[in-house]
């Protein structure tokens, strides 16, 4: 019996032995397989933060740290871009950078020598700080670059919002895949709402009303002052990705949902059901047509679908870009309305309409050289005395109209109030027919009259 008592006993601790390494056992299975589950989440961590450094590191040498902070840009532009810790301080204008060797001010709008416009711009100032000169604690950090810009100036007529603002920024801008953060110095609310699908093509952040804001924002990289290139157009062999005004334009068309890249018709004609339209481009207050209404029944009778559209500062951008989109040729005087020429598809032609005044060269700078890096053929129409009727206004030998480049020479304001604001026109008819019979041969199709 006690023999049998103690096997019974030995056994026990046997099993019980047994039980305790089973259980190490099967702990040990439990952790590798926890272990071997997460792991990859682990890694993937490790992976992500590689990628943000490695982007944050690209976007870095962006910045052309051999460059001075500040320089001039262009002839029409300063550009400060800096890289480190950057905080700005939107209240007092001011962009405290560690590192920076001096300090700089600059206004961030793209008119530099033009001193009524950059009148209502807010000057801007960067300044140095170290640990004996502390900056304001961080109260908003982001990880994208910063841009500062100026929604002053000559914002409100349309060229200006262009050639000024919104080609200049997406110049700037579109290098960073939308990782890049807007503070609008100046902000009008209304003219942000206008162009918001713009800039939501150009950045995934909310803009910054940056005067009126309380943060001071921290970012690992700024620009303050977008670049200029020429009047509403990009120099590719100047950007850091060889984007142009193509790519603007792409741009564009993503914006406002604009169907026609090109005015190709589908096919080798045109079908018959879709004649090439035409737009007018429609003034009120100056360089009005006087003879609208029959330049309608002129083009309609050359087999156009004719419309007329009038742009003004409340115009729909959305609305209006896509019925200039619908045309194949767009026809106005010399005006901020033709800056719709950017929402043209490739292919299309742009007639503008000279006022009299020798103001070629004007019309050379504003419209004709931006339509060919725009794929858009252009065809000039000059205005005659017998158009104009400055010719009722003035006697024959009135410099106004024997020496117009007498009054050139007294300056803008004088050349403007004379030959932009107090004319208005009468295209001759016959003129202006052989005119658009050379704009349908210039489009891409075989269509004949």
């Amino acid at each position: 019996m006690k023999s049998q008592r103690n096997f019974s006993r030995t056994e026990a601790k046997r099993v019980g032995n047994v039980t305790i390494i089973l259980a190490i056992f099967l702990s040990l299975c439990v952790l590798s397989i926890i272990k071997s589950h997460f792991a990859p989440y682990e890694d993937e961590d490790d992976e992500a933060e590689t990628e943000t450094k490695a982007k944050a590191e690209a976007q870095a040498q962006a910045v052309d740290l051999s460059k001075p902070t500040c320089y001039e840009s262009s002839r029409r532009s300063d550009t400060c871009e800096a890289a480190g810790d950057v905080r700005v301080q939107g209240r007092t204008q001011t962009v405290y950078i560690q590192p920076l060797a001096q300090e700089w001010k600059i206004k961030p709008y793209c008119r530099k020598h033009d001193a009524f416009a950059l009148s209502h711009v807010k000057e801007w100032t960067l300044k140095p700080f170290s640990a004996a000169r502390p900056p304001p604690p961080c109260t908003r950090n982001h990880s994208a670059t910063a841009m500062i810009f100026s929604n002053g100036g000559f914002t409100g007529n349309l060229f200006h919002d262009y050639t000024d603002v919104l080609v200049p920024v997406f110049i700037s801008s579109f290098r960073y895949d939308a990782e890049v953060q807007f503070l609008v110095s100046s902000l009008k609310p209304w003219w942000i709402s206008k162009y918001l699908l713009i800039f939501q093509q150009l950045s995934k952040y909310d803009i910054i009303d940056v005067d009126n804001d309380d943060e001071v924002h921290c970012f690992p990289r700024a620009v303050v002052g977008p670049t200029f290139h020429k009047e509403l157009g990009v120099d590719a062999g100047k950007t850091a990705g060889g984007y142009s005004a193509a790519d603007f334009r792409k741009l564009l068309r993503r914006a406002f949902g604009l169907e026609r890249a090109a005015a190709a018709p589908s096919g080798d004609q045109w079908d018959i059901r879709r004649r090439p339209r035409l737009l007018i481009i429609s003034r009120k207050n100056s360089r009005t047509f006087l003879n609208e209404r029959a330049m309608v029944d002129m083009a309609t009778s050359l087999g156009f679908d004719v419309r007329v559209g009038e742009p003004d500062i409340n115009t729909d951008v959305a609305k209006f870009a896509r019925l200039v989109n619908s045309a194949d040729v767009m026809v106005g005087a010399h005006g901020a309305g033709l800056t719709n020429m950017v929402f043209l598809p490739a292919g299309a032609v742009l007639i503008q309409i000279v006022p009299f005044g020798g103001l070629e060269w004007l019309a050379r700078g504003t419209f004709q050289e931006p339509a060919k890096d725009m794929e858009i053929h252009y065809i000039e129409y000059k205005i005659r005395l017998d158009e104009t009727t400055l010719s009722e206004q003035y006697h024959t030998d009135h410099p106004v109209l024997k020496d117009p480049f007498s009054v050139h020479k007294q300056g803008w304001d004088a050349l403007k109030t004379v030959y932009l604001d107090k004319q208005n026109l009468r295209p001759h008819l016959g003129r202006l027919k052989n005119t658009l019979l050379e704009a349908l041969r210039l489009l891409p199709h075989s269509h004949s009259h």
